[in-house]
Formats: structure tokens, sequence, C-alpha cells
């Protein structure tokens, strides 16, 4: 689904009908089919073709592309990792062969390469997970950025929170007083519940909500994750770096584990749903996982393309959206997603879902990542510039 190249008027000033798969406009539920009626380079109207051909019977008509909408929103990347090679492998071959192997390439320049591609695409905002300070300061100064980067932060130690937590904050804060109108702001992303301690994820949460900042936290990806919050075993501790964890992972989380604990219920019961952070890939979940998350409100973002390439599974789509879930869309990083265009993974998630309705693809791509990143959502609507990069 990438753009295509539009004029950006019609060649004469007859009104023009340009149709599509499906019309989203930023406002309601969408159109399949939909169309849209451009004259003198500006909307004159949005909606079902057949009312739009009533409307205006002189209009020139024209199939532009499946999906017309506002520039998708990908609420969930790496940009530090642009410079790596993609490749489609399991989780726990993809971690020691691509990660590990190319970490040389980790960094500012693909940081940056990143940032230019999500302009080059006209991304609508982006949520960024940031791995080092310095890339922090120079995308926090990009103009042509918006939406949210958040620092990462690991610490599988309890005893060392309170002093992790107190240089975060002091790099927080003076971020924060960088940020600029219209400009990207400051979040922060927990890893994830097994490589932050109870005692560190608590601060984080406690703090990012005091000072309304965007939190992100990776969750329940991998099915082993499920099996390491019931056993306290399994494919992830086996496979950790021993001399960066404590002994068992009831010394990361603060309790024991058990048959009936997931990593979203261990997130409820530290409070930490309550600050309402951005659940990313959510793959490998229950019944319950899901009732709490919409109970508290936490929106999540699924990354189409990496769930499939790593072989973790199918994100339940159906079922958050039943429960009233927000959902947005990402392309996690290059090396897993491969690419930063999100036209990309809604393409794959209509052959993926081929039973959800098309229009709750798209929305989610514009207004659920528009709602994660906290950015408003552009609208197509009568009077406003029309633009070629509104076809998908």
């Amino acid at each position: 689904m990438r753009a295509m190249t539009l004029p950006a008027t019609p060649d004469t000033h007859a009104p023009e009908l340009l149709t599509c798969d499906v019309l989203y406009t930023g406002i309601g539920g969408g159109h399949a089919p939909g169309g849209v009626v451009v004259a003198n380079g500006a909307i004159a109207a949005a909606g079902d073709p057949a009312t739009l051909r009533a409307g205006y019977p002189h209009a020139r008509e024209r199939r532009v592309g499946e999906v017309i909408a506002p520039p998708p929103v990908n609420a969930h990347t790496h940009l530090d990792m642009s410079a790596y090679e993609f490749q489609a492998l399991p989780y726990f071959r993809w971690i020691p062969e691509v990660v590990i192997a190319q970490r040389e390439k980790r960094g500012m320049a693909g940081a940056l390469a990143g940032a230019d591609d999500l302009a080059r695409l006209g991304v609508g905002a982006v949520g960024d997970i940031v791995w080092s300070p310095e890339v922090m300061d120079e995308l926090l100064a990009r103009a042509d950025l918006r939406g949210v980067l958040y620092f990462e932060v690991i610490g599988p130690f309890p005893e060392r929170a309170d002093e992790t937590f107190r240089s975060l904050r002091e790099r927080v804060e003076a971020w924060r007083g960088r940020e600029r109108p219209g400009g990207p702001r400051v979040g922060l992303s927990p890893h994830t519940p097994f490589t932050v301690s109870h005692r560190l994820m608590r601060l984080v949460a406690e703090y990012a909500a005091g000072e309304g900042l965007p939190l992100q936290i990776h969750v329940a990806e991998h099915p082993a994750e499920l099996e390491l919050f019931r056993t306290g075993g399994g494919p992830i501790w086996e496979n950790r770096l021993p001399a960066l964890y404590p002994e068992t992972l009831a010394g990361v989380i603060g309790r024991e584990p058990e048959p009936d604990l997931t990593p979203v219920r261990y997130l409820d019961e530290l409070g930490v749903l309550a600050a309402r952070p951005t659940l990313v890939h959510m793959v490998n979940v229950t019944a319950g996982d899901i009732a709490w998350v919409a109970r508290a409100g936490c929106p999540v973002v699924t990354c189409p393309r990496s769930n499939a390439h790593l072989e973790c599974g199918t994100f339940p789509w159906a079922a958050f959206a039943a429960a009233g879930v927000e959902v947005a869309i990402g392309t996690d990083s290059i090396a897993s997603g491969g690419s930063l265009d999100v036209r990309e993974d809604v393409a794959f998630a209509r052959r993926l879902y081929p039973d959800l309705d098309p229009r709750l693809l798209v929305r989610a791509a514009v207004k659920g990542g528009h709602r994660v990143t906290g950015t408003p959502t552009p609208h197509l609507r009568r009077g406003e510039s029309w633009h070629a990069h509104y076809v998908w």
C-alpha cells in the first residue's frame, strides 16, 4: 500500500471523483468502498461513492488505490536499529543472530536514517523507543518529527532501582525542557515486565503518571513469556545472560511465579496499569488479560509483520476490538518488521485477518496511532487541501 503519485490539482477545473476500497476521513468508522471529490485542489466531499456520484454527476471518476486516509502513525518502532539488515527468524534465533550479531549497527546513524525515512514516508507521527541519551538529544531537535520518544529503561535488580531511577529522572527533566510545541515529546519505556525489577517498574510508572509522561511497555510478545511467569523458567530464562539478572525470576518481579500469573496480571498487581501505559505486542494473552487491559483503559500497539517474522503468534485483534480496547499499529524495527512503512503492515494485516472489517485496520493505523502518541488526527473534509499522500 505505498502512496501513489497524483497531481496536486486536477487537470481541469472539472471535479474528480477519486475512489478506493477503504476511505477513512479521520472521523467516524470509515467507508468501504469510499470516494473523495476533489475540485480545484481541495476536497469538495467525501463518503460513499454512490452518494458522491449522485451529488456530483459531472465529476470524472478515477480509481486511485486501495485506501484513502490521512498518513498513518508508526506507533511503535526502534529507529536506532534502522541500519540493521532484516531477517525473518524464530524469536530465539533472531536475538543472537540479528540483534546481537549486528549490534555495531545500532545507534545514531541508524536513528537519523530512520527519521529521514519516516519524513520521506510522510508519517503522521511516531512512537520511537530510544536506547541512548545521545540519540534522544538528536531526535528531540528534529523539526520533522512529532509523536513520542520513549527512553528505554532496563534494570532487573531491585536493589539498584532507586539509583537507576534518580539518574533517569534527571535526564528526563532535562529533556523535557527541550520539548517544542508541535515537536516530539519525551516518554518512558520500561522494557519488559521481566527485564525491569518490580521496584523500578513501580517507580517509573508512578513518576510517569504524576508527570503526565507517556509510557510504552513490551508485553506478551512471545509464548515463552507466559511460560516464564507461570513457571519461572523456560526459554526466556534459559537464554538470558546470568550475570545480568538475579538468580530467579522471583528476584526480578518480587513474587513467586504461579500457574495463573501472566505478565499483564503482574503489571496490574503492581499498579502499573493504573498509569495507562501503551502495551506493545500483546500477542500471547488470556481472556482475563484483555479484560484487565480494557478496564484500565490501556491502548495496545500491534506489529503484524514483526510478530509473523519472529514466529510469535497472531495478535487476537477481534477479541481486543470486542472489549473496546484502542488498537494502534507499529512496524517494530526494520530488523524484524522489514520497513518503517505502516501501510505495509496494514496490507499484511488485511491478509492476516480476512474476516476483520478493513476499515477497522485503517482506523487503527490513523486514529489509534494518534491517540497513542497524543497527536491530533487530521481530517479529510470539505474545504481542506487535497494531498497525494492521502492515497495509500
